[in-house]
């Protein structure tokens, strides 16, 4: 412990304050801060915005690509067999080369078939991806 003798040989009080418990516990405040606010961020609520005449910026492109249980592939709901998948997909690319391509499988449909799909569209020049889900209740 620090303390200080006094010139009569009792003890004086503590005269310098240990921060380095204070520094751990606002360290670990910190962290468990970060940790929430990923979590925080990644979380979305749907609401259905505003219409406008005019807008800043342009909405982002994005071609959705639906696997079925019974095996058939849907672009933007559209039936396609492969060949016009990947035409669809370049015509995609063709009109707009920041394109997102969503792809929504069911739960039956193996992993495969939709990394098929994904590389497919990596050929034709996708870049940006996302796999829909459904949240479990």
């Amino acid at each position: 412990m620090a303390s200080i003798q006094a010139r009569g040989g009792g003890r004086a009080g503590i005269v310098g304050i240990n921060v380095t418990p204070m520094v751990d516990v606002v360290l670990v405040l910190l962290v468990i801060m970060m940790v929430s606010a990923t979590y925080i961020v990644s979380q979305s609520i749907k609401v259905e915005l505003p219409k406008t005449a005019t807008s800043d910026d342009a909405a982002p492109s994005v071609a959705a690509v639906t696997l079925t249980k019974d095996h058939q592939t849907l672009f933007n709901d559209a039936p396609v067999d492969e060949g016009q998948l990947v035409a669809k997909i370049k015509e995609a690319v063709g009109a707009n080369a920041d394109v997102s391509l969503v792809v929504s499988a069911d739960q039956d449909v193996s992993h495969g078939v939709v990394m098929h799909v994904i590389d497919l569209a990596k050929i034709e020049g996708v870049v940006k991806f996302a796999i829909n889900v459904e949240r479990s209740k």
